[in-house]
């Protein structure tokens, strides 16, 4: 059994300290968000998470990646489509993820443990597009969020290529909400898996009664989903449990939703009926989704229980 991360961590925003960082300051190339990478990564590795995030510091899941993708337009906060989806201007994440591996590797004297190292981690198309607003260009959702895909596969094939992470998720929030075309959006991630060597994996919250089934169907290695902050959901993986064979779940065991520290007793009664149902070998534990709104102090503690918990039956 291994543990992840859903992905984002609490910011810790630093001023530069060190004679070099005000140099950069006052040139305008000072990275503000570097040291918040390197808090979250230490903070992951000391909770004894295997599988780390680069804590996703720069912003919120749409318009981290839309700022850099021609056809689209943020105003006000918000992401508008405003001509056709093309091809990102830059690689988006792959420096903070090369850059989250460095400091890993440090941690490990220089090399990373085997089973250990980063994931790369992208918010899905159907996801951006539902949380967009369309201007002009497209008459219908599924057509932009074809495009989108196509866009995307140039990070995530840039991420596989630079960054070398044990695997990549797809952030699909959406799909659990009744609101998406379940055929556009199979069709969408199997453009961003296609060509792939690494598994990927596909993050879905939300109540999964009526979605799971069509989720079951994509073609993903690792299906992660919510667990701790929303009951039901174990119900429908024990009752659906053969639509999944051959994958692997991302089982969220810590509440993500509250800012106070999971009782242990729960989360262990947890994980345990979710090895009744997938066996461990098949587990991957993580927090319900990100947990950029917790305190510090509080997110390293639900991670350090999760883990400990992970280490109990490893």
């Amino acid at each position: 059994m291994k543990s992840t991360v859903v992905g984002s961590y609490p910011v810790e925003l630093s001023e530069p300290s060190s004679f070099k960082d005000k140099l950069l300051n006052a040139i305008g190339a000072y990275d503000p968000f570097k040291q918040a990478i390197k808090t979250s990564v230490m903070a992951q590795l000391d909770a004894g998470v295997d599988i780390i995030s680069d804590g996703q510091v720069r912003g919120d899941m749409v318009s981290i990646f839309t700022q850099f993708i021609p056809g689209m337009k943020i105003v006000d906060g918000n992401t508008e489509i405003v001509s056709k989806i093309r091809n990102p201007t830059r690689e988006i994440s792959v420096n903070d993820l090369k850059y989250a591996k460095k400091v890993m590797s440090e941690y490990y004297g220089g090399k990373i443990p085997e089973g250990k190292g980063i994931k790369g981690i992208i918010t899905g198309p159907n996801t951006i597009v539902h949380s967009s607003r369309i201007r002009s260009f497209y008459k219908n959702k599924e057509d932009a969020i074809i495009d989108l895909a196509h866009s995307l596969k140039f990070e995530v094939d840039a991420i596989e290529k630079n960054a070398s992470p044990i695997y990549i998720q797809i952030d699909e929030p959406f799909l659990s909400t009744g609101m998406v075309d379940m055929k556009t959006a199979r069709e969408a991630i199997d453009i961003i898996r296609d060509g792939m060597n690494i598994p990927l994996a596909m993050h879905v919250c939300g109540i999964l009664s009526d979605a799971f089934k069509d989720i079951s169907r994509f073609n993903v290695d690792i299906l992660d989903f919510e667990f701790a902050g929303n009951s039901v959901n174990l119900g429908v993986l024990q009752k659906n449990a053969n639509l999944i064979s051959g994958k692997k779940i991302g089982f969220g065991c810590v509440d993500s939703s509250v800012n106070t520290v999971d009782n242990k007793g729960d989360v262990d009664e947890l994980v345990l009926k979710a090895i009744e149902i997938v066996g461990k070998d098949n587990l991957i534990l993580d927090p319900d989704c990100g947990l950029r709104r917790a305190p510090g102090d509080v997110a390293f503690k639900k991670l350090k229980l999760m883990n400990d918990i992970k280490d109990k039956y490893s």
